[in-house]
């Protein structure tokens, strides 16, 4: 082995795979920078136009009526946080306090807990919060069957800088932002933000040699194979893209737009999707796709399509922005604005709270991009040694690990939970799935989001293992619940679920659903749980290590009873008394989860 190589592997010194770490840290300085200029730039447009009439070109460097002047803001000093910046913060601020990139759910729930509060906090961001308030823990805040606003833009906004922690490597880029991501979105919206994580894992791997054009459709043909071809966000990027490619007139980017406003708002329904908000995931995620591939990966280009595109402008164009900055350096950064000085100073406290000040004699800043960029620098070289790479100490650089092959998506986490989930898998075979009760559920007229549903299929519908990503899901997303039923406290409650085939059994997941705590109804947890599976025809109870206590403490729990040996199954009950003085339980899902798919990173990577 070469002097200077820590953790260093032959293999993996390929070509195009060397990166210096001063050049990274200017990049990611430029990141910030390249965002910041974007977002407040695209929030003079912000919410002014979600129909028609939308804005077009003719409309840089006017002053709409009961809007502001739409140019370029360059001149902040500081620049001030919004929530397309300061949530990455919080998360940055964690990984550096606890020292590892790999956030946990108590790690995100007591962070934002700490550092956020409902002042600028909106949609699902705002959902999840409150529901951390309540005690549920990430995925769970993020999951439609708690959160209803689950499809909205928040995560795909609060998660691309997981792709610049991971620079190419958008497998572990999916994997360290698999969480921070599920905390408040949901498959279609889940995937819209691992696209945006991806484009920013591989923005080194562009080769310079491309025209701008041909950059951008690299960057978007790239991140489309890490998302599954059954979502509404991958129907999203084929719909831009193609449209872009037919297209002859690369400056008539709004016909494009009026198309998205067509396809995803206009005639949603028609045409098999929902149109939720202007603060939806899906018009917003077209919008960024669509001002990438037409900006052709010129900054100034890509900021005014996005500001002028529409609905939640300022989101697409902090992301692309920041994408645009990272591939540019500073010093190309700074030079699309000639003679224009840059502040590096940044007010997260602004936004956030707690957090710590980094620059105590300076009144109004706390921070600076510079110091921003040095804290991530240590967490990108824990993911790169991590993932088979190394570093040429002599050179003052990162050797990279080689890139996975084959299927991109497979490599995707969403895509393995889901081949591990029995109640999908059968389903996928063809077999058939059976739920059932001991104490029936009952249909009652209150609101189903409130009080679960008496439909006992609820239990194993697999819907919160769900990659698929279609839109119009919402019939699935409810939980069971036996409220109603007039049965006494304390009563021994079942819950099973049936397959016509062997399963293997490696876990057993249970989630609830939520608890009641109001005038007259109080309920909808186990006390204790005994869970059992049927093995050979016979129902066989099992020795298990649970990942949870339940508790009445903590809604919407997700608990995985963990075999000590697994068995093959064609079945899974879960048992017990239930709590609170109204006599019943209720239940998102009862799954059969396979053994975790293990990644060996070296056999997976033999491409350059």
């Amino acid at each position: 082995m070469a002097a200077g190589f820590v953790a260093a592997s032959a293999t993996m010194a390929q070509p195009g795979r060397t990166l210096s770490r001063a050049d990274y840290a200017d990049r990611l300085h430029a990141m910030w920078l390249g965002e910041c200029i974007a977002n407040w730039t695209g929030l003079r447009t912000e919410g002014a136009r979600i129909a028609p009439p939308f804005f077009t070109d003719a409309d840089w460097g006017t002053t709409p009526p009961g809007g502001q002047h739409i140019d370029f803001v360059l001149n902040q000093d500081p620049w001030l946080a919004d929530d397309d910046t300061d949530v990455e913060y919080v998360y940055l601020h964690k990984m550096s306090k606890a020292g590892h990139p790999l956030l946990t759910p108590d790690e995100i729930r007591d962070a934002w807990l700490l550092h956020m509060d409902t002042t600028y906090l909106w949609v699902s961001n705002l959902r999840a919060w409150t529901l951390m308030g309540r005690g549920v823990r990430p995925p769970m805040t993020g999951q439609p069957v708690a959160n209803d606003l689950w499809a909205f833009i928040d995560a795909q906004l609060t998660t691309e800088f997981f792709g610049a922690l991971c620079p190419g490597m958008p497998e572990e880029a999916l994997r360290l932002g698999d969480l921070p991501m599920r905390t408040t979105s949901f498959t279609f919206s889940q995937h819209a933000s691992q696209f945006y994580a991806v484009l920013y894992a591989m923005a080194l791997r562009v080769d310079p040699a491309l025209s701008g054009r041909e950059k951008a459709l690299w960057l978007v043909r790239e991140a489309r194979r890490w998302i599954p071809d059954t979502s509404k966000s991958a129907d999203i990027v084929d719909f831009v893209l193609n449209d872009f490619l037919n297209n002859a007139d690369v400056n008539n980017w709004e016909s494009t737009r009026d198309k998205i406003y067509d396809r995803y708002m206009l005639h949603a329904g028609e045409n098999g999707f929902q149109y939720h908000a202007w603060t939806e995931s899906s018009v917003n995620f077209a919008n960024g796709v669509m001002c990438l591939l037409y900006g052709q990966c010129d900054y100034k280009r890509t900021v005014q399509i996005g500001t002028l595109g529409g609905w939640d402008s300022d989101n697409c164009t902090a992301t692309m922005g920041g994408l645009l900055g990272l591939m540019l350096g500073y010093n190309q950064m700074a030079a699309q604005f000639p003679g224009q000085p840059f502040s590096d100073r940044f007010d997260i406290n602004r936004t956030r709270n707690n957090l710590p000040d980094y620059l105590p004699a300076d009144p109004q800043a706390d921070d600076t991009f510079t110091l921003m960029a040095q804290r991530m620098m240590p967490l990108v070289e824990q993911n790169i040694l991590a993932a088979g790479g190394s570093v040429d100490v002599a050179n003052d650089r990162w050797v990279l690990p080689s890139s996975v092959v084959g299927a991109r998506v497979e490599f995707n986490p969403g895509r393995m939970v889901e081949r591990r989930s029995a109640n999908n898998r059968v389903r996928a075979q063809g077999g058939v799935v059976m739920c059932s009760a001991s104490v029936p559920g009952v249909s009652v007229s209150i609101p189903p989001w409130t009080f679960g549903v008496g439909d006992v299929s609820m239990i194993g519908n697999g819907y919160e293992c769900d990659f698929a990503g279609r839109d119009l899901d919402d019939g699935r997303r409810y939980f069971y619940s036996t409220q109603g039923s007039g049965q006494p406290p304390g009563t021994v409650q079942t819950l099973t679920v049936t397959y016509d085939r062997p399963v293997e059994a490696w876990s057993v997941r249970f989630i609830e659903g939520d608890h009641m705590s109001l005038p007259g109804i109080t309920g909808g947890w186990f006390q204790s749980a005994t869970v059992e599976l049927r093995v050979n025809g016979q129902w066989t109870a099992v020795q298990t290590t649970a990942t949870d206590e339940l508790t009445p403490k903590r809604p919407f729990q997700m608990v995985d009873y963990v075999l000590a040996n697994p068995v093959q199954a064609t079945g899974v009950r879960i048992s017990g008394p239930s709590g609170g003085a109204n006599g019943f339980v209720t239940c998102s899902e009862l799954d059969v989860l396979s053994h975790p798919t293990t990644v060996n990173r070296l056999n997976a990577r033999r491409a350059p």
